[in-house]
């Protein structure tokens, strides 16, 4: 009886923390520019790095779904180990801007998602990680 209750108790703290994902004050980014300039090709994300510098603390805790209504469909997306997975946003025109399968070294931003699809981390870096 015990072993169906803890289990009962762990379903409802896994479904409470996936359904209470934290909504991002992203004011101050312009999201209709940003979906708009997508790989970043157009060159319209590069003036806005340092508005998305600031608001990365805004950015974790963030469930991926909520991310591509936000922010739209990531560049490219990689899966990781453990079932983790990162969304890589670029800022600026690369070789991916030419062939999307093309390793890039433009400035891009990373953003690493837990097993549970939380977003845990965000990291710029020239290309991918």
């Amino acid at each position: 009886m015990k072993k169906i209750i803890s289990g009962f108790i762990g379903i409802f703290l896994l479904i409470s923390t996936v359904a209470c994902t934290k909504q991002p004050n992203l004011a101050g980014l312009d999201l209709e520019t940003w979906k708009s300039d997508r790989g970043g090709c157009q060159g319209k994300r590069l003036a806005m790095l340092e508005k998305v510098k600031s608001l990365k603390g805004e950015i974790k805790g963030v469930s991926a779904n909520d991310m591509d209504d936000y922010l739209g469909k990531p560049d490219i997306q990689q899966l990781a180990d453990r079932n983790q997975k990162y969304y890589i946003y670029f800022f600026e025109p690369g070789t991916h801007c030419q062939n999307k399968t093309q390793k890039s070294s433009a400035l891009s931003m990373s953003i690493r998602f837990s097993a549970l699809g939380i977003a845990t981390e965000v990291t710029f870096q020239h290309g991918t990680p």
